[in-house]
């Protein structure tokens, strides 16, 4: 694992509802920089709690920290979004029919927060800063976009219109796929999946990560003790896949087209 000093990052100021960051809650933090360091080209940065940075060109691209020794959660990838009050917003989740299961709370340098639960059960985050600017190209190892996969769409897209204060891209109304924007660009997407699909886990968000070939990045999980859940396939964003990390934790790597 390779340590750097974090030097002071200017925080960006960013619309309601846009993405902010990603954060994995694992049981073996240690393990977890070795695998996605030698996948991404991370560096690693003291954080705030048990948390660490993930670093890119000495910038804060994502956070890894400790799970609780005595709960047994599963170790997973949870997405941040911005909110400009969090106390608000947290009553929101609750009218609406999520769940507030951490917070809202004071977290060192990075103002106030809360982990929440969508009414399918699906697990995010929310942040009244918009955090450190992530680098501006889109390269190797960035989080670059998150999507939702759910039972069905309706109900929880109307919550999270509610609580993001997002708005559906045109021409998705009705449709098991949707895209939802804030202040005008695209912030996350929503896709309904079957009870069979979503069996083994539930309703989650899946970060996707940019690589420079797909071919490669499933080849470097496989020998870093990481699973292939789903093979390379070719959509409109680009070439994608769906993996694990030894301690299970799903994410997409995606290749931008050619």
């Amino acid at each position: 694992m390779t340590q750097v000093r974090q030097a002071a990052i200017p925080r960006a100021t960013r619309a309601p509802g846009a993405p902010w960051r990603v954060s994995l809650l694992t049981h073996r933090p240690a393990a977890a920089e070795e695998f996605y360091g030698a996948l991404f080209g991370w560096e690693f940065g003291p954080g705030p709690g048990r948390r660490a940075r993930a670093l890119l060109d000495g910038q804060e691209v994502a956070g890894i920290g400790q799970s609780p020794p005595d709960r047994q959660f599963p170790a997973a990838w949870t997405p941040f979004f911005t909110s400009p009050d969090i106390d608000l917003t947290a009553h929101q989740v609750r009218l609406h029919g999520g769940t507030v299961a951490v917070g809202p709370l004071d977290s060192a340098g990075e103002g106030r927060t809360v982990v929440a639960a969508d009414p399918a059960g699906a697990v995010f985050g929310l942040g009244e800063y918009a955090g450190p600017s992530a680098p501006d190209e889109d390269g190797h190892g960035l989080p670059v976009w998150t999507e939702l996969i759910t039972y069905e769409t309706g109900r929880v897209v109307r919550f999270y219109e509610a609580v993001c204060g997002y708005e559906r891209a045109p021409g998705t109304d009705g449709l098991d796929r949707v895209t939802l924007h804030s202040a005008g660009r695209p912030a996350a997407a929503l896709r309904g999946a079957g009870p069979a699909v979503l069996r083994d886990r539930g309703a989650h968000w899946l970060t996707h990560f940019r690589v420079t070939d797909v071919e490669w990045a499933l080849a470097r999980v496989s020998a870093l003790g990481g699973r292939v859940r789903e093979p390379a396939r070719d959509t409109a964003s680009g070439r994608s896949a769906t993996v694990t990390d030894p301690q299970g934790a799903v994410f997409a790597v995606l290749q931008a087209p050619a």
